[in-house]
C-alpha cells in the first residue's frame, strides 16, 4: 500500500530535485525553499557532502517540516558527481532536476518545463546574479522571453568552445530536467571521478545516445555569482579528468559525424588548459628550468603554454569588472529599479 501511494505521489509530483552541497549553510536554505515551492517536486534530496558547517541542519530548517526533504550525509567527501549519483539512487521519481546549493529555481519553473512534450532533457535560461543583487531573482521568471529550440550534439559542444578573442561558451552550465527512463535505458549516470565539467560530460554522453534536448530562452533558474568565483582554480587532477573525458568523447562518434570537429576542438582546448596548469605546477615545485623543460617536451606544449601565460599576464593588467546580472542565453539583461 505504501508503494502504491508513492507511485501515486509521483504521478502528481513527478520531479526529484537533487542538491549536492558542501559547506553551503549560508545558501542552502534558499535553494531548498525554492525547490519545495514547486508543486511538481515530489522529493528534494540534499547530499550534505561531508560539510564542515551546518549545511544539513540549514536545509532542514528551511524545509519547515516538509516531509519531501531528505538529507543524506555520507561519511566522506564524494564530490558533486558522486554525490548526485548517491541522490539519484535514493529516488524513483521519473524526472530528475539538479539544483546547485548556491542557486534557486524561479517560481513556476518545473510546471513550465513539464508542460512541454517531446524531450529527454529540457532546460531553460539561467540568470546569473551577483550576490549583492540576488533579490532580483524573485522577478526574473516573469521576463518576456520564450522560444524553444532543440540542441543536437554538434550545437551543444560548439556552445562550450572558446572563440578567438572570446570567452569560453557556457552551455555546459545548463541545468536540464532529465527523464529517468532515458538514463536507465542507456546506463547513464554522472562520472564519479569528475569534479569539473561533470554536467557537460553527462549531457554529451546523453546526446551521443540520441537524447532529445530542448532549451527555452525563458529564465527559470538563478545562479549566484560571487566576485572572483568564475575564475576559481580547480585542482590539476580535475583538469586531467576533464581532459580524459573530452578525449573519450571524440571516440564516441564516427570520423564523419557532424559533431566530430567540435569535439576535437574542445578536447584540444581542454588539453591546452591542462598543459598550462602542469607548467605552472612544475614551476612552483621545481623552478623555471624544470618548467621550461616541460614546455618543449614535446614541442607541441610550447604554443598552449606561451599563449596561456600571455593571456594570464594581460588579465592581470586588465582586471575583470565586478560581476553584473546577465542571462546565459541571449536576452535583455535585468536592471535595478
Amino acid at each position: 500500500m505504501i508503494g502504491h501511494e508513492r507511485e501515486t505521489d509521483f504521478a502528481l509530483r513527478p520531479v526529484a530535485v537533487l542538491i549536492a552541497a558542501r559547506d553551503a549553510a549560508t545558501t542552502i536554505g534558499d535553494a531548498v525553499a525554492s525547490a519545495l515551492a514547486e508543486p511538481q517536486a515530489a522529493e528534494v534530496i540534499v547530499v550534505d557532502d561531508a560539510s564542515h558547517d551546518q549545511t544539513g541542519a540549514a536545509a532542514e530548517l528551511a524545509a519547515r517540516g516538509d516531509t519531501r526533504l531528505k538529507v543524506l550525509r555520507p561519511d566522506r567527501n564524494l564530490g558533486p558527481a558522486a554525490a548526485r549519483n548517491l541522490a539519484l539512487g535514493a529516488t524513483r521519481a521519473p524526472v530528475i532536476a539538479v539544483l546547485d546549493a548556491d542557486d534557486v529555481f524561479l517560481p513556476g519553473r518545473l510546471s513550465r518545463l513539464m508542460a512541454r512534450d517531446g524531450w529527454d532533457l529540457i532546460a531553460d535560461n539561467i540568470l546569473f546574479l551577483p550576490e549583492d543583487s540576488f533579490e532580483l531573482a524573485a522577478d526574473a521568471a516573469s521576463a518576456d522571453l520564450d522560444g524553444l529550440s532543440a540542441l543536437d550534439l554538434a550545437g551543444f559542444v560548439a556552445g562550450n568552445l572558446q572563440g578567438k578573442g572570446q570567452a569560453r561558451g557556457e552551455l555546459g552550465f545548463l541545468k536540464p530536467l532529465i527523464r529517468r527512463e532515458f538514463l536507465k535505458k542507456h546506463g547513464l549516470h554522472y562520472d564519479a571521478g569528475m569534479r569539473l565539467g561533470e554536467d557537460y560530460d553527462l549531457y554529451v554522453r546523453a546526446l551521443v545516445h540520441g537524447a532529445r534536448f530542448l532549451v527555452s530562452h525563458r529564465p527559470g533558474y538563478a545562479a549566484r555569482v560571487r566576485e572572483g568565483s568564475l575564475s576559481g582554480r580547480h585542482a590539476t587532477a580535475d583538469l586531467e579528468a576533464l581532459a580524459a573525458a573530452a578525449s573519450k568523447h571524440v571516440g564516441l562518434v564516427s570520423g564523419h559525424h557532424a559533431a566530430r570537429p567540435a569535439l576535437e576542438r574542445l578536447a584540444a582546448q581542454v588539453r591546452a588548459r591542462l598543459v598550462l596548469r602542469q607548467f605552472l605546477d612544475r614551476k612552483a615545485e621545481a623552478g623555471l628550468g624544470a618548467a621550461l623543460a616541460l614546455a618543449i617536451a614535446p614541442p607541441s606544449n610550447l604554443g598552449p603554454i606561451a599563449r596561456g601565460v600571455l593571456r594570464d599576464k594581460l588579465a592581470l593588467r586588465r582586471p575583470a569588472p565586478p560581476p553584473a546580472p546577465r542571462y546565459l542565453l541571449p536576452a535583455q539583461s535585468p536592471s535595478r529599479a
